[in-house]
């Protein structure tokens, strides 16, 4: 009994050091690594980054790439970013909300990037991936690819492709399946 009396007073004793504030949440270790690598954030440029949930909840990013060479030029391209608890040893998950014609990002929004798969090292950050993923509209890659079909195409037929693209970005169809406007 006496030590639930100890308790509490120490909990009354806590909650009178906080002036009426909730206690300060406690960091993850993945939250405080998060902190200093947006600290170090060196975008490329027309690549913008947001916390769509607010400045509270730094664990779940967006990001807007704008490719300024390759085949997709004057495309804007959104990807969301889910940053575990145990992150850097676990690596973020990464998802394409724009729906893209493209040999890496498949029609769900799943991207193949080696550094979001087995290439993954806790040393790595969320620069890399920014910049992994804007290599990826720069230099598509047709030897790993996600979308077979568009990865054929770009093997095969550069031209037909960069028609693709265009077709796809301007909000047409490619191959029976309607692409949104991304311009």
């Amino acid at each position: 009994m006496l030590n639930l009396f100890k308790i509490k007073g120490q909990k009354k004793e806590e909650a009178a050091n906080t002036n009426g504030r909730p206690p300060a949440k406690k960091q993850s270790p993945g939250e405080l690594r998060l902190h200093k690598d947006i600290a170090e954030l060196n975008l490329p440029k027309k690549t913008n980054i947001t916390f769509p949930n607010g400045k509270d909840d730094l664990m779940n990013i967006e990001i807007t790439l704008r490719p300024d060479e390759g085949y997709y030029v004057g495309g804007a391209f959104v990807f969301t970013l889910q940053v575990p608890p145990t992150y850097p040893h676990e690596l973020p998950k990464v998802k394409c909300t724009t729906k893209v014609y493209h040999p890496n990002i498949d029609l769900d929004g799943n991207v193949c990037l080696n550094i979001l798969r087995e290439d993954w090292k806790p040393v790595l950050n969320i620069n890399t991936i920014v910049y992994g993923l804007n290599l990826l509209f720069i230099q598509p890659n047709d030897e790993d690819p996600l979308n077979h079909d568009a990865a054929a195409v770009l093997r095969d037929d550069p031209q037909k492709f960069r028609r693709n693209v265009q077709t796809a970005m301007s909000g047409g169809y490619v191959d029976r399946v309607h692409f949104p406007r991304c311009k």
